[in-house]
């Protein structure tokens, strides 16, 4: 197993909470902002907002932009 394998292993929980409390923050303000708010809408727009963040984020670490983070 590389060290970037075993690290992931022990940060994998803690990504992934970290990920849904975004989730959930944007969620609140949804709520709080919009009187009589549609959940599943607004959550699909939430994730196609985090899923184009991370596609972002792919293409540049494709392009190298964290090689020397």
């Amino acid at each position: 197993m590389t060290p970037q394998e075993q690290e992931i292993k022990a940060m994998k929980s803690e990504i992934i909470k970290e990920l849904r409390a975004v989730f959930k923050a944007n969620m609140k303000v949804f709520d709080w902002d919009i009187p009589e708010n549609d959940d599943d809408a607004s959550a699909q727009l939430i994730l196609d907002t985090m899923q184009e963040a991370l596609d972002e984020l792919k293409e540049e670490v494709k392009a190298g932009k964290y090689n020397n983070y």
